[in-house]
């Protein structure tokens, strides 16, 4: 996802942001008359540790560190962010550390880090902008600006209109300034063209992915809120190569599909346009951990948007150091699960369905992919009744 004047590629494709991995953190002892440094972060893009590392990595030996000794931490953590629900997908905010197991490729894993703690979220909120959602716009804008007057201090947004695979717009970089995001989205507007839901979210997760990954700070939560009709007709970018992307990064996708309007008559061999949509919206959010929501009627918008922001704010961050440390770029299934309570509905845990596992050495380079972004004049502007209060 560019600004207008950068450089277009030759084949037109959405942007590839390459991913690297953060080198293994080394900690050299202080003289013995000063206090243990402690480590900072586990990687750039993840949570902070607590102010002591489990025992088992800070000295994993127990053996005696000389002065002139180099201690290697491996703090490799595999972070989640979990949402815990009942069968009517309420949201369970009781639940202990002890209460969660977690699972890779179907291995035990040790949980190193656990909280509740509410932290801030950057989330993009990618609209489809294509005529087949213009009857729906105006409602649309609303329940977005019902979740970005939900910010609370710390949160960032992003805004993204898209139609097809050339018009994908940044119309409002990361900003807590909730009035330059609503005066934003009032400027949205819809276009014909072929939509390009794959390049959209390939490129907009990215740049959720990607924000403020090296900041030393960073313990935030990332998610992306796209709203579209699901219907694919212009991407660049395979599913495939969405789904791999998605697994690199975490970040959690809620997708509020129009799909009602498409056509639900397939033939022997082939999906209805409403199937493959549908289809679409499901893998995303099951790969990584999100929400689909299919309204019935514009009427269903703010309670939808009151949901997302209601597991947003509802959700455990649970860390583990995986037994399998080869770095092979394989895919590792996870699955994370909650002890029933006595006498209670039975809890649900939600979570990404898995990680690649990096690499060793350097990353392996993607191709240089840009695109150009145009802005047009206004075709169509939205209908609006103002800002929520």
């Amino acid at each position: 996802m560019t600004h207008s004047g950068e450089a277009q590629s030759q084949d037109g494709r959405a942007r590839r942001t390459t991913t690297t991995t953060a080198a293994t953190p080394q900690q050299t002892p202080m003289p013995k008359s000063s206090p243990s440094p402690k480590p900072g972060l586990v990687r750039p893009g993840t949570v902070v540790l607590s102010d002591d590392p489990p025992p088992e990595m800070a000295n994993p030996l127990g053996a005696e560190i000389g002065e002139n000794e180099t201690l290697k931490i491996d703090t490799d953590l595999v972070n989640l962010n979990v949402r815990v629900i009942d069968r009517n997908n309420r949201p369970i905010g009781d639940i202990r550390k002890e209460e969660f197991h977690v699972f890779e490729n179907g291995v035990p894993q040790q949980i190193f880090y656990f909280s509740k703690e509410e932290v801030p979220i950057s989330y993009g909120l990618a609209i489809d902008t294509s005529g087949s959602l213009r009857s729906q716009l105006g409602q649309v804008l609303e329940a977005g600006k019902s979740i970005i007057n939900s910010n609370k201090k710390g949160d960032e947004t992003f805004l993204v209109r898209f139609i097809s695979s050339d018009k994908i717009e940044q119309v409002q970089d990361f900003t807590s300034n909730k009035d330059d995001l609503l005066d934003s989205l009032d400027s949205f507007y819809t276009e014909g063209g072929q939509t390009a839901v794959v390049d959209a979210v390939y490129v907009s997760a990215e740049h959720v992915a990607e924000y403020k990954k090296g900041d030393a700070s960073d313990r935030r939560r990332r998610a992306l809120i796209v709203v579209t009709d699901g219907e694919d007709r212009g991407s660049t970018y395979t599913q495939e190569e969405l789904f791999q992307r998605l697994r690199e990064e975490d970040v959690q996708i809620y997708v509020i599909g129009f799909v009602n309007e498409l056509d639900k008559e397939g033939g022997v061999i082939r999906k209805s346009p409403r199937e493959k949509a549908v289809n679409l919206i499901n893998r995303i959010v099951k790969e990584t951990g999100g929400r689909a929501f299919f309204p019935e009627s514009l009427s269903d918008l703010p309670q939808i948007a009151e949901e997302i922001i209601r597991d947003l704010r509802t959700q455990y961050v649970v860390s583990y150091s995986p037994t399998d440390k080869t770095r092979d770029g394989s895919y590792r299934a996870i699955r994370v699960t909650v002890d029933d309570a006595a006498g209670k509905d039975k809890r649900i845990a939600l979570t990404r369905s898995g990680r690649v596992a990096g690499r060793e050495g350097p990353p392996v380079p993607k191709p240089p992919v840009t695109r150009n972004v145009t802005p047009t004049a206004p075709v169509q502007k939205a209908t609006s009744t103002g800002r929520n209060p």
